[in-house]
């Protein structure tokens, strides 16, 4: 008899990974305010000086960039999506554990009777782990597709409190588009000055609400 070794599935992969798919929607849509572009208005003047009392205080330009993966590490609405995600995870990975001790109990039993067994009562033994680890198997793949739509509701969830966050935090700063910054996003480069997260993380931070 072949001898089973249970191999523990990709089901739970780690936080970190997970953090870096916050940008669940399209990597190339721009968090707008309820500001227009209004025809004939010039490239040039999207990128002006902003006059008036506070000026100091904003971005020189009328376009922001904002890294939703550090407002996802550094807001407390984050971190409670993060502990649900984490803990949703746990709780199928002990259950994947337990599994994969009986059916390694099952198979060191068969191994150690082999033996002393028939070979009808071997075959029965053998038939029956197959159809504890074809069942196995079938588990863990819909554990795994539960985490996957977990995943997606938790920080698309997110996601969309902290786009309203965002347009919130351009309205009071008079900007036109935000766009999003990270590895992987639409932008390349952009200077500091333009980078609206701490204000967005801190905005997001006075709200009580829950993921």
């Amino acid at each position: 008899m072949n001898t089973y070794h249970p191999r523990r599935r990709a089901v739970f992969v780690g936080l970190a990974a997970l953090w870096l798919s916050v940008s669940c929607a399209s990597k190339e849509r721009s968090i707008r305010s309820n500001e227009s572009i209004q025809p004939g208005q010039s490239v040039q003047s999207l990128t002006s000086v902003q006059p008036g009392p506070g000026a100091a205080s904003r971005p020189s330009a009328q376009v922001g960039v904002v890294d939703l993966q550090r407002v996802l590490l550094d807001t407390d609405s984050g971190k409670r999506a993060r502990d649900v995600l984490s803990n949703f995870m746990k709780n199928r990975q002990a259950v994947i554990e337990l599994e994969e001790k009986e059916l390694k109990r099952m198979e060191d039993d068969l191994v150690k009777q082999a033996s002393v067994l028939s070979a009808g009562g071997r075959k029965d033994r053998e038939d029956l782990l197959r159809r504890r680890v074809a069942e196995f198997q079938q588990r863990a793949t819909e554990m795994n597709r539960e985490v996957q739509d977990k995943q997606k509701e938790v920080l698309e969830g997110f996601r969309e409190k902290a786009e309203r966050v965002v347009a919130k935090v351009a309205q009071q700063l008079g900007l036109l588009v935000v766009m999003e910054k990270g590895k992987g996003g639409p932008t390349v480069y952009s200077d500091a000055a333009l980078d609206i997260s701490a204000r967005v993380i801190d905005e997001f931070n006075k709200e009580k609400d829950t993921p």
